[in-house]
């Protein structure tokens, strides 16, 4: 019998707050505020639009009500593509990225008010998406399935507190004709790989000979020859180390520096390739960048003999580079020189430079032309030459504005330079870079453009070491192991001084039951860049974790957050290294910094992301998150 006084209704409810709220008031509490404000003003707005009502709006929270289940989906799609265009005017840290539930679900009506199962379930379902997503229950998918062009994931049937039976939730896909997905979808690789699949699958079945070229083109990956024997062992070099310290930038102009950054990248590029001679990495001597050090000093913190350092100041169409050569041992000059030359002889004269600096730590060259043409545009156009090297500049940011920003530069290289082989990987590396910032809007698509242009690099030249390693990248990604290892070998043995292909290559070795040989490999990335980016922290304790070195892997995720205190995987893995030790209670503590920085983490979901072949160290894995408290 109905309880008096209450009156009931079948709803549509749509709720929706901030992700990682807290942290963001707590970075900037008035600035947040003031965006807050601004889009629960745009929100509102739309919900009135789709004729609905804001039932409520607290804090970073906001529950709205529809009496159509259309109108609900339609509103919280359009929420989240202008959301979208809002948080890309803002620097990243300062973004507000929602999550949306709908439900349609019986309600009580109490005034303005509204509560009960129906709203409980929406807010239950607003967790479980991801930043920037939507997830439906199944009431709503029955509803909308067939009649929004939109596409859905399932979820499986999920727990609700106080609701007996369990939901059946959806993620909102938001697949339309133009291939558009959701703003922040965040799928699990091995789900879009089964879509993709599938996909390519239904069309080479509908379309024969047409569908075979599509995937040949754009999904399938080119083979890989391993190196025989695998590589089993390595040692550093006894010949001659260098570091290459970045060019001073001379003319006056910030503008200026893609320029001698750049002049700096194609002497280290050349010098890696040369067998014998040990060449600190990029990353690492771009740390000096812009400081007053003592050659001295770099050259003992990098564990180098020869350390180089220059200038150059370009003026209109002259450029006066100056170069010297220093041992670090005795501090004496080796080499140095200066030029003065026309811009025209640029690429002649960066030859020269790295072909002396070669001869004089006591390298012989097979052939004077060797070194230098992985990076030189065949063409010899300078306007190339330069967006290449913008480009690298913008990569190097590691931000989605800036891959953004060195897509746009390789891509107008290419109309002028078309056979130019290292744009090819560059601008792979970008679509690729989408999938990890998880900023494309198709991820099947970002990963096509990336199978493309990798197989266009390696067509021009089959010897290019960074075409290599993205083609491992990219098995990594297809969850091919031995592809991945063979590529990321072949990516070594072309540049013996690869750091990048050598961590990259240990993570494989790794999580492929190799632990203590992916230690090695890592640590050898390590010694080729002693400054290297976190991914090496976090490659090097996931390996620790593996080989059962929980105590090591505990030291190396402190350091890591020490140095990147929002790093996420170090957080997941100094959690699992706790619990693996058997240390409970600080366990438990860092499950608590987790869930502060990513409110929304999924035990289920970060599984299905991970690349590992070992199947028991993976469940160890995710039964000591568990154990530390994480769902």
């Amino acid at each position: 019998m109905p309880s008096e006084g209450l009156k009931r209704k079948l709803t549509a409810i749509l709720s929706a707050d901030v992700a990682g709220y807290s942290r963001l008031m707590g970075e900037d509490d008035a600035a947040t505020v003031r965006t807050l404000t601004n889009y629960r003003e745009m929100m509102t707005a739309l919900v009135k639009e789709h004729e609905g009502r804001v039932v409520d709006s607290p804090g970073d929270n906001l529950l709205a009500e529809f009496s159509s289940v259309i109108h609900a989906v339609n509103c919280a799609v359009a929420i989240q593509r202008e959301l979208k265009e809002r948080n890309a005017e803002l620097p990243e840290t300062r973004r507000l990225e929602y999550r949306i539930g709908v439900n349609l679900g019986d309600v009580i009506e109490e005034g303005e008010r509204i509560y009960g199962d129906g709203v409980n379930i929406a807010a239950r379902l607003e967790s479980l998406a991801e930043p920037g997503g939507i997830c439906i229950s199944g009431s709503v998918y029955s509803q909308v399935k067939n009649r929004l062009k939109l596409e859905y994931e399932s979820l499986g049937e999920q727990e609700v507190k106080n609701i007996k039976e369990p939901v059946p939730v959806y993620r909102v896909l938001m697949m339309t004709e133009s291939g558009e997905i959701v703003p922040g979808e965040k799928k699990a690789t091995s789900r879009i790989w089964r879509k993709v699949a599938i996909a390519l699958g239904v069309i080479v079945v509908l379309l024969a000979g047409a569908g075979a070229v599509i995937w040949h083109v754009y999904f399938s990956l080119p083979d890989v020859k391993g190196i025989p024997g695998g590589m089993k062992d390595f040692a550093l070099p006894e010949g001659p180390s260098i570091a290459v310290l970045p060019f001073d930038n001379m003319s006056g102009d910030p503008e200026q520096e893609y320029f001698s950054d750049g002049l700096t990248e194609t002497i280290i590029a050349g010098l890696s390739v040369v067998r014998g001679l040990f060449v600190i990495a990029r990353n690492s001597t771009f740390a000096y960048k812009g400081k007053s050090v003592r050659v001295q000093d770099v050259a003992r913190e990098l564990g180098v003999q020869y350390v180089v350092e220059g200038s150059v100041q370009k003026k209109e169409d002259r450029v006066r580079i100056t170069v010297q050569l220093i041992d670090a041992n005795t501090a004496h000059h080796v080499w140095s020189h200066t030029y003065q030359r026309d811009l025209k002889d640029l690429f002649a004269l960066q030859d020269e430079i790295t072909m002396k600096i070669m001869r004089a730590v006591g390298m012989k060259l097979v052939r004077d032309d060797q070194y230098g043409e992985e990076i030189l545009p065949p063409s010899g156009n300078l306007e190339v030459y330069i967006k290449a090297m913008k480009a690298r500049e913008y990569y190097f940011r590691y931000t989605k504005e800036g891959n953004i920003l060195a897509r746009k530069e390789i891509e107008e290289a290419i109309v002028l330079d078309p056979e130019y082989p290292v744009l090819y990987s560059l601008l792979a590396f970008t679509h690729l870079a989408d999938l990890f910032y998880q900023s494309s809007e198709s991820p099947e698509i970002s990963f096509a453009q990336a199978s493309k242009n990798i197989k266009k690099a390696l067509a021009l030249d089959e010897q290019n070491w960074i075409a290599h390693l993205v083609l491992s990248a990219l098995y990594r990604f297809r969850k091919e192991p031995d592809k991945a290892i063979a590529a990321a070998e072949r990516a070594i043995a072309l540049n013996p001084n690869a750091a990048d292909a050598y961590a990259d290559l240990g993570f494989l070795f790794a999580v492929t039951g190799r632990g203590e040989e992916g230690i090695r490999f890592i640590e050898k990335g390590f010694r080729l860049n002693p400054f290297p980016l976190p991914t090496y922290f976090n490659y090097l304790a996931a390996a620790y974790s593996f080989s059962g070195r929980y105590e090591d892997a505990i030291e190396v995720n402190k350091e890591v957050l020490k140095r990147f205190p929002s790093n996420l995987f170090a957080h997941i893995s100094l959690t699992a290294a706790y619990s693996l030790s058997g240390h409970e209670k600080e366990a438990r503590h860092q499950a608590e910094e987790l869930l502060r920085l990513d409110p929304g983490f999924s035990v289920d979901k970060y599984a299905e992301t991970i690349f590992n072949q070992d199947e028991a160290s993976l469940e160890r894995l995710i039964d000591a998150l568990r154990k530390a408290g994480l769902k």
